[in-house]
């Protein structure tokens, strides 16, 4: 197949196209390079360096005979929506409908969507979230990734257009940039490598940090290869459904890197909720996957890549 990935020389779509192009598809990429690095580009892939909002989208999508799009570049920090709303629904809400757009004009057959578990759920009573649980959003990172499945219902309700929409608890590994706090485990990465004391964000009542569902980016990955061919008209949670509380967290990293940093505790940011957790069922019946690594494995994985 002809697969168009958004963000793909970012740090999940790049392990992305590495298993698409693994198993013989031909991937094309389109990354303006914001987060992006051209070292994470699968030199099998054509790249485009390009804006999801550019209305070039829709040539490339004619000139490279796209079957499937697999959507995963985005404005992923919640602080950084917090400070600039309007940008945050910038990319992620008229990119995802520029990307709509070209697809059902130029006969695109399917969608991926890489949403955010970890983000939209809230607070809810429904607890670990389940993909039925009502969205609860607390940020407009969060809000503008919701308005985005709201769009990608309505486009596939109106046009011959399937899609999956894979929501992401807290993705971790190798190529994750230390930057923002998108990604705890590679910022700790970063800093107890180096034997620097790390940050714990903490509220008044739950001293040894947030509670969040860690899942390894090699296994979201298999989540993405599968939703290929499974999972039309879905809303699918990729998870460990395994608690994690960020000192227990900072206490395993430790531990594996043997490292000398301590920590310091902070209040929470804007934006940020106390506990995310996803239950993944509907993952293991509809796409018939399952997380193969434990958080203690991942950490290994990913300790070994900044070895080499």
């Amino acid at each position: 197949m002809n697969i168009l990935v958004t963000g793909g020389a970012g740090f999940i779509g790049s392990h992305i196209v590495d298993r698409y192009i693994e198993e013989g598809h031909r991937v094309v990429i389109i990354d303006n390079l914001y987060s992006g690095k051209i070292e994470n580009i699968n030199p099998e892939a054509k790249f485009y360096p390009l804006d999801i909002r550019s209305k070039e989208v829709e040539i490339i999508l004619e000139q490279e005979k796209i079957d499937i799009i697999n959507h995963q570049a985005a404005q992923i920090s919640v602080p950084e929506s917090v400070k600039n709303p309007d940008f945050d629904a910038d990319v992620n809400i008229k990119g995802v409908i520029n990307l709509l757009t070209a697809a059902v004009k130029k006969g695109v057959k399917r969608f991926i969507f890489a949403s955010t578990g970890g983000a939209i759920y809230g607070d809810t009573e429904y607890y670990p979230y389940t993909e039925e649980a009502i969205p609860y959003p607390l940020s407009p990172y969060a809000v503008s990734k919701l308005s985005a499945e709201y769009f990608i219902r309505y486009f596939s309700s109106t046009n011959d257009l399937k899609y999956v929409i894979l929501r992401y608890s807290n993705v971790y590994g190798p190529r994750q940039i230390p930057q923002g706090e998108a990604g705890v485990i590679s910022i700790f990465m970063d800093k107890m490598r180096k034997n620097e004391d790390v940050i714990i964000y903490s509220f008044p009542d739950v001293y040894d940090g947030m509670i969040r569902d860690y899942v390894y980016v090699k296994d979201v990955a298999e989540a993405n290869l599968l939703a290929l061919t499974k999972g039309d008209f879905e809303e699918i949670n990729i998870s460990t459904c395994k608690e994690t509380k960020t000192l227990d967290l900072f206490l395993i990293m430790k531990k594996v890197l043997k490292s000398s940093s301590e920590y310091k505790i902070y209040p929470p940011r804007l934006g940020d909720i106390k506990r995310s957790c996803l239950r993944n069922e509907k993952a293991m019946h509809i796409l018939g996957w399952k997380p193969k690594y434990t958080l203690e494995e991942g950490i290994e994985d990913m300790a070994k890549y900044y070895d080499r």
